[in-house]
């Protein structure tokens, strides 16, 4: 527990951003690899239908873990660090706000059970709703387990939770439909993981903040919610544009629709997972350059993280571009094949992502009433998109509709940031190597295609492996060759291709 009395804010603890990041995305990439499997058994346990409904069940129980505590939780990225004598009193508030959102959320899935097929318009989930209730109670009270270590600075730990939540949420689904088979089963699952979660909390509340639940402060409190509210607000527009178009194409077209629609909108978990640890990273530190005044700083600290970001993202949309058909084949059987052209469009988000947002949002706080009205404006227009799309194109037209919505979110943003922030011409030089990295990207993605096409009728997992292993070896050619690397890196590659050497 930190005593400190000092009204000067904590200095972000030391270390790269590639090492925090890599802290995280080494608990995140574990941790897919215990969830990897679910989905893969779902889709050959339950029909269509039944995974139509698991999937309806668990995008509302997501949205609504997203939606309704507005990102009170996260305020902890910002009052931990600017606040260290009042660290207490910061995550008690963030308990009890999230306990009582949790509990008002559980009571209208309770008191009126029929929300669930009024939403998704069919019959027979109103016997899920109470369960559906207790899932989201938990799952909101719970959700700040991977947030406060973060903005404690405690990324070790960080990963050590984030992996064993993991592990305990796949171990508890897997035994469920293995051993039932069922939705139902499922819905309990995430009840006894979500008794966990709140359990390994409380845990590390007590452990690292001593008796925190004796030091309410109600002027904190306010300071918290005035920070939340108004990004929780533009975190709902936001969850308008990601998760609307879930909800139309389910309503509009049923479930077995939507548990196509869903395999091609599935989040790239490897990616999801970097964006989300970058964040994590890059939050608390932009924070404290912008409480400083270092504006130059937070330019360089952004091109640096884009730049890696754009290294992995480029090449991840452009392979997974091509081998699209096979990745779901392999993973969700032929009977998903459907869901490929939703996929490919949906992965043009993995392009969009490098334009970074969320940190710089956190930071300047003045501007989350223009991220409000911009996503006002995108939300109607989305609406209309959704509804002209899905009746003219269907699921095509509905995935469409997100990603351009999406595009013009980030390009007005960033015109937003680059004149706040001071950017000029001479930063453009920034921007070479993204450059350099989408061609070599576009390059690289021709010459697999042109592979693919010779594997023609081979097993899916064959035409995975040798594609990616074509694709890798002309990519990291072509970064090579347009000087991309800093020595650092190069040496590092030359590192890793060595120890792999050693081990074949």
């Amino acid at each position: 527990m930190n005593t400190s009395s000092s009204s000067q804010p904590a200095t972000p603890k030391s270390g790269s951003l590639t090492l925090h990041v890599s802290w995280l995305m080494l608990a995140k990439t574990i941790a897919f690899a215990f969830n990897v499997a679910l989905p893969m058994l779902l889709v050959r346990r339950l029909d269509k239908t039944q995974f139509g409904v698991y999937r309806q069940l668990f995008l509302i129980i997501g949205t609504s873990v997203t939606v309704l505590p507005l990102g009170f939780a996260m305020s902890a990225w910002y009052f931990l660090p600017r606040e260290p004598d009042r660290q207490q009193e910061t995550v008690w508030n963030i308990l009890i706000y999230n306990t009582v959102l949790g509990s008002l959320a559980c009571g209208a899935f309770l008191l009126w059970p029929g929300l669930l097929d009024l939403i998704f318009g069919q019959h027979g989930l109103t016997g899920y709703s109470p369960l559906i209730g207790v899932v989201t109670l938990l799952w909101i009270v719970s959700q700040a387990l991977e947030i406060i270590p973060i903005a404690h600075g405690e990324m070790k730990l960080a990963s050590v939770m984030i992996m064993s939540v993991q592990l305990t949420r796949t171990a508890i689904y897997l035994a469920a439909v293995i051993g039932f088979g069922s939705v139902r089963a499922l819905v309990w699952a995430a009840v006894v993981q979500g008794c966990l979660q709140t359990g390994v909390l409380w845990w590390y509340l007590q452990s690292r903040f001593g008796n925190f639940w004796r030091r309410f402060d109600g002027s904190l409190m306010r300071s918290q919610l005035s920070y939340a509210v108004p990004l929780g607000l533009a975190g709902i527009l936001y969850t308008v544009q990601t998760d609307l178009h879930s909800y139309f194409v389910s309503h509009r077209l049923g479930p077995e629709v939507y548990a196509i629609y869903s395999m091609g909108t599935m989040d790239v978990p490897l990616m999801t997972t970097l964006q989300e640890a970058t964040n994590a990273v890059l939050i608390p530190r932009v924070s404290y350059l912008q409480l400083i005044d270092d504006t130059r700083e937070i330019v360089l600290l952004l091109a640096r993280a884009t730049r890696k970001l754009a290294a992995v993202y480029f090449p991840a949309y452009a392979l997974l571009a091509v081998v699209a058909p096979d990745l779901i084949s392999f993973f969700f059987t032929r009977s998903y094949l459907p869901s490929v052209p939703v996929f490919r469009i949906n992965l043009t988000l993995l392009l969009l992502t490098v334009l970074l947002q969320d940190p710089l949002f956190r930071a300047y706080r003045s501007q989350r009433y223009f991220l409000i009205r911009l996503r006002v404006v995108l939300s109607v227009l989305l609406v209309a998109g959704l509804y002209f799309g899905t009746s003219l194109f269907g699921p095509v037209g509905a995935i469409s509709a997100v990603v351009l919505i999406t595009a013009a979110e980030r390009i007005v943003t960033a015109i937003r940031f680059g004149r706040i922030l001071g950017v000029g011409r001479r930063d453009i030089v920034l921007l070479v190597d993204i450059g350099k990295l989408a061609l070599a990207a576009a390059a690289s993605g021709l010459v697999t295609e042109g592979v693919r096409l010779l594997l023609r009728d081979t097993k899916p997992l064959l035409v995975l492996i040798v594609c990616g292993t074509v694709f890798s070896l002309v990519y990291l050619c072509m970064v090579l060759l347009a000087g991309v690397l800093t020595p650092e890196e190069k040496g590092l590659v030359r590192r890793k291709i060595a120890v792999l050497l050693l081990q074949a």
